[in-house]
């Protein structure tokens, strides 16, 4: 079984995922191999927070030209948004101080 902390990479903090918090809803940047099921055991055992549901979204890498140099690529990366359970403490890492 993968460490949890390998499956959760880093939270990730936009205007978007600030608007979310306020629905208990907390987003991050996971592992491009990790299944739902691994990231809500992993947040879960690291937060030690009830989640409910565990949506993932896939981004593909895109194409950059640094001028006359070859074409590079962007990494893939994959994004969840973690839904917590009626009840649960907030995530401290997000909360304001």
């Amino acid at each position: 079984m993968k460490d949890a902390r390998d499956i959760i990479i880093r939270p990730l903090i936009s205007e978007k995922s600030s608007d979310l918090m306020e629905e208990s809803k907390y987003t991050f940047v996971v592992s491009g191999k990790a299944n739902k099921i691994e990231i809500k055991r992993a947040l879960e055992e690291i937060f030690e927070v009830k989640v409910e549901a565990v949506n993932t979204i896939n981004y593909k890498g895109k194409r950059k030209r640094l001028g006359r140099y070859p074409e590079g690529k962007q990494p893939s990366w994959k994004k969840a948004v973690i839904t917590l359970a009626e009840g649960s403490k907030p995530i401290e890492l997000f909360e304001n101080r």
